[in-house]
């Protein structure tokens, strides 16, 4: 297949990136509003993680859906059926008062993520070029962290001036992106494959490392999300104070994933992992050790510099596999969303109920010793290359 249009790539790209910075805008609206919700509803941090992990508990539950989704009817009607979701869940979230209810509320926001990302990743792999799949890969991940970036601002916003204030808009950037989505070609052929397909996938080696290397940084981001703004407020920061640590993060992830892309384009998805890994897993050591909240924020900022370099070359890593056996790149995108899920699930949920328990340094900790006995063991398996 001839490789696409120049000005087609950019227009896709572009719509994408619009649609998963939406998507991430809204899902990490939660971090500064956690500490006020935890007072009003008087949420222990077991029920903060629960709210925290039901985003990713959605898209635990809609990622094998919107994958197939995105196999048999397209990448665009997916990400159109994510978007109108991400309306719904939204506006729910920004009206509703009660534990169970904003619950839900993520839970369906999760879906609608899980809709959204597969297509849109889907529609990047199939029509994109094949060498470039990190460095395009990373632009949209940068444009979802910049989503990230702009999420605590609005969180700050819903803080001050109510939930239903803050949240009111999220029905016109919807629009706008449906009308953009109809109008991008797409030039899509139906796969017939289902579960068993994705079964074979991860038999193999290169699935199978893609995968974990997508629910490792997401189970720290779990952790983090959960105890970083809690802790952050026990040493006295404000909800602005937090909402400008994870703006600062999310600044210092855009500035790395992008160029995480474009060296595992040309220098192997190894060389950015394992330096990811490692950083990644000092800085958690030390998360449990600031006594002040600067100090923490930086650290916070730190990880999430570190996380970017692993992100990208993860996620093209488990789309070569998947090229490699022939899985629909729906279906792949399917398998990052499980993986993304997982991790934040396990991460938020368990993350919080165990620092409950036993204290911060028990999760961080673990999670750190995951992350040095994955870079021990990575470097055993013979990746696919970029086709």
């Amino acid at each position: 297949m001839p490789p696409p249009p120049a000005s087609f790539e950019r227009r896709l790209i572009l719509l994408i990136s619009a649609v998963v910075f939406v998507d991430t805008m809204f899902y990490a609206v939660i971090a500064p509003l956690l500490p006020t919700l935890v007072g009003e509803l008087h949420l222990s941090k077991t029920s903060a993680g629960l709210m925290t992990a039901s985003y990713a508990l959605g898209t635990l539950v809609g990622a094998l859906p919107g994958g197939i989704l995105a196999a048999r009817a397209g990448p665009r009607p997916t990400v159109i059926a994510g978007l109108s979701l991400l309306a719904v869940s939204t506006v729910a979230f920004a009206v509703l008062h009660s534990a169970p209810a904003l619950d839900c509320a993520r839970f369906v926001q999760g879906v609608s993520g899980a809709c959204s990302w597969a297509g849109g990743i889907a529609w990047i792999a199939a029509e994109a070029s094949p060498q470039r799949r990190g460095a395009l890969i990373g632009r949209v991940l940068a444009a979802a962290v910049a989503g990230a970036l702009f999420g605590p601002v609005i969180g700050t916003l819903a803080t001050a001036l109510g939930r239903g204030a803050a949240f009111g808009s999220v029905v016109v950037l919807v629009a706008l992106l449906i009308a953009g989505c109809r109008r991008l070609p797409s030039a899509h052929v139906s796969a017939r494959q289902g579960l068993g397909h994705v079964r074979a996938a991860l038999a193999t080696r290169g699935t199978a490392l893609g995968v974990w290397l997508v629910t490792l940084p997401a189970l720290a981001t779990g952790v983090i999300g959960v105890l970083a703004p809690l802790s952050l407020h026990e040493l006295g920061a404000s909800a602005a104070a937090i909402g400008a640590t994870f703006v600062l993060a999310a600044a210092s992830e855009v500035a790395v994933t992008p160029a995480a892309g474009r060296i595992s384009d040309r220098r192997g998805r190894l060389l950015p992992l394992t330096l990811g890994l490692l950083v990644t897993a000092g800085l958690l050591l030390c998360f449990s050790i600031p006594d002040t909240a600067i100090v923490l924020a930086a650290l916070v900022v730190s990880i999430d510099a570190a996380l970017g370099a692993v992100w990208t070359p993860a996620m093209a890593l488990l789309s070569d596999a998947a090229e490699a056996q022939a899985l629909d790149q729906g279906l792949a995108a399917a398998l990052m969303n499980i993986a993304w899920a997982a991790g934040q699930v396990v991460g938020a949920g368990a993350g919080g109920a165990v620092a409950n328990a036993a204290g911060d340094a028990v999760p961080t900790a673990f999670v750190a010793g995951l992350f040095l006995v994955t870079l021990a063991a990575i470097g055993r398996v013979r990746l696919a290359p970029a086709t």
